[in-house]
């Protein structure tokens, strides 16, 4: 049975056309009914839809011919933006193969790079496709020399395609057959399978994405997961057809799902290993294989409830989104103004926003979200290391001595007419030059930067100056050494918590300025005068004020001696000073909003 099966997925940068490839894959080996098939057929979520990206990973088996030989392929569908290369990473643990698809019109990007040095870490066949050859105006040479000298293989091995128009289809798929090794394992072996993701149902519990890697599986088994050593039952097994399709019996080589009933969602983790509670021979020691890197967080934000009462629903969400998102992270924390809530930590900007979303949207729960942050590593004049997630466990001035702050490896891939102002962007973003690498038409710049920088606003600037075919990736690098503060807004007086940001020194005052200019638009008009200012510690640097709605007093008055008026304005003029040092000023969700563009 081994020797059918191919466990494969496609990689590529985002809107290569994985999905619409996937569509073809579905039809061709007739998966789908034509009656039932959709446009991104395996892009479940209606956000994914929505925003034209695959955001989560999606297995499929298809059952493909090929010289009269049936073979079972799985294909597991990946995201291809970069906040999601830990979907990536998971499902290339699970599988022997990937297409490697490169836009014609583009050529080789930079999360294609990222996800071939991932599939070169786990030494995997790796199959090159261009994709979108149906477009006009292309060099399909230019392409074909360019991926070549990046594979160093001849470019007749380059497999030209257009999923759109169903062209070189059937030719990925017999390269598929015959270049992906079948699976390695044993099914008289004792059972070792993968969870390599999850999810839960309200009804049957967890269910467990698996790939078998040794040994057999029946329905009604007793089940045991070796990192967590709790045991369960596989209440159903089955197969992705993409839809659960029950099936008796899962083999070595297959990927196929396990409903475990287990109401704790702590106890089944995405990389642990599953294996039968009683095998022949107890004394034989069953090796887990190998899980996950840990995935390293990069952005880190506050999530909190309009409705405060619901705290505990949200923590119910939480736990089953991360079932789904392996890489989602949150502890709690209360803030005077918000209440109670979580601190989340993201792979990225774009990875908080579809979070934000799914919570929105799966559970109804309607947020107030904080200014993103970075992690940083502050050493205390102790000599203590404390890792800080936001500006509310920021130390005082007088306890620390250094602050060191993330950097990244970024690599930017651009047109080589574009170096010249991508080379003064990246300076402009604090970034350090290393090398420049050439690939046909295309450079690759790598550059160390501060992540801090990186994800304000370096996406949209990129685009801008490289007419949109400039592309980016980053990795941790390590942690250095960093002139940051933390720039405190009053509002009325009083320091609003959430509103504080870490911000580098010499731009703490520009960015006071803009911040207290936003707040002064968005902020409503109260019965005082509202003063907002943007401190470091106890220096003001930029101040604006908010004007207090104005009653007409003296309306009433239809004559008489003006001292009669004067009086009634001082009066006022009193009222609104004590109304101001006694009343708070509501910060709408707006205002949390508007300061994440910072």
């Amino acid at each position: 049975m081994l020797t059918n099966i191919r466990n494969f997925c496609i990689i590529s940068h985002i809107d290569a056309g994985k999905s619409t490839l996937a569509d073809r894959f579905l039809e061709v080996t007739k998966t789908i009914a034509p009656e039932k098939m959709r446009p991104q057929y395996l892009d479940g979520m209606p956000l994914e839809r929505e925003r034209g990206i695959t955001i989560k990973l999606q297995p499929v088996r298809m059952e493909y011919n090929l010289n009269l030989k049936p073979y079972v392929l799985n294909l597991i569908d990946t995201p291809g933006h970069v906040d999601f290369s830990y979907e990536v990473s998971r499902s290339l643990a699970a599988i022997e193969g990937v297409i490697l698809l490169v836009d014609a019109s583009r050529g080789v990007q930079a999360q294609t790079l990222a996800n071939l040095h991932l599939a070169r870490q786990q030494n995997l066949v790796i199959i090159p496709v261009i994709n979108k050859i149906d477009l006009g105006g292309i060099d399909l040479e230019a392409r074909r020399d360019e991926l070549a000298e990046l594979l160093k293989i001849p470019s007749q091995e380059i497999i030209c395609a257009s999923a759109k128009k169903g062209i070189g289809i059937e030719a990925i798929l017999k390269r598929v057959v015959e270049k992906v090794p079948p699976p390695k394992g044993s099914e008289d072996s004792p059972l070792r399978a993968l969870i390599f993701d999850s999810f839960f149902d309200e009804y049957r519990g967890v269910v467990c994405y698996v790939r078998v890697r040794d040994g057999s599986l029946i329905q009604g088994e007793r089940l045991k997961f070796l990192a967590s050593q709790v045991s369960s039952e596989a209440k159903e097994i089955g197969i992705f057809i993409p839809q659960l399709k029950k099936r008796e019996k899962l083999s070595s080589g297959e990927i196929g799902y396990i409903v475990t009933g287990l109401k704790d969602i702590k106890k089944c983790r995405v990389g642990d290993t599953i294996t039968k509670l009683k095998i022949k021979n107890q004394k034989l020691k069953i090796e887990a294989l190998p899980g996950y890197r840990e995935p390293q967080l990069m952005v880190f934000a506050g999530f909190y409830l309009k409705d405060a009462s619901r705290i505990s629903q949200l923590q119910v969400s939480l736990e089953k989104l991360k079932l789904n998102d392996a890489s989602l992270n949150f502890k709690p924390e209360t803030q005077a103004w918000l209440g109670p809530g979580y601190r989340m930590g993201f792979l990225g900007p774009l990875h908080m926003d579809i979070t934000k979303d799914r919570l929105k949207r799966e559970y109804g729960l309607d947020l107030i979200v904080t200014p993103p942050s970075v992690a940083y590593r502050v050493r205390l004049k102790g000599g203590e290391a404390k890792m800080v997630h936001s500006p509310l466990s920021w130390p005082e001035e007088s306890q620390m001595s250094q602050v060191e702050e993330p950097w990244l490896k970024v690599n930017i891939i651009t047109p080589s007419s574009y170096i010249g102002p991508i080379m003064n962007l990246a300076k402009n973003y604090k970034g350090v030059y290393i090398e420049a690498r050439y690939v046909s038409h295309k450079t690759i710049l790598h550059y160390q930067m501060p992540l801090a920088l990186l994800l304000t606003d370096f996406y949209d600037k990129l685009k801008s100056v490289s007419s949109g075919y400039a592309s980016y990736n980053y990795q941790f690098l390590d942690w250095r050494k960093g002139e940051l503060v933390r720039l405190n807004i009053l509002v009325a007086g009083e320091v609003i918590e959430h509103l504080a940001s870490i911000v580098y020194k010499e731009r703490a005052q520009s960015l006071g300025r803009r911040i207290v200019e936003a707040l002064k638009e968005i902020l409503p008009r109260q019965l005082f005068e509202v003063k907002i200012q943007a401190a470091l510690g106890a220096r003001i640097l930029a101040s604006a004020k908010i004007p207090s709605l104005r009653k007409d007093v003296t309306a009433k008055l239809y004559g008489g001696d003006v001292t009669r008026k004067k009086k009634l304005l001082a009066k006022q003029k009193k009222g609104k000073k004590k109304l101001a040092r006694l009343s708070k000023v509501d910060i709408p969700p707006e205002a949390y909003r508007a300061l994440s563009k910072f």
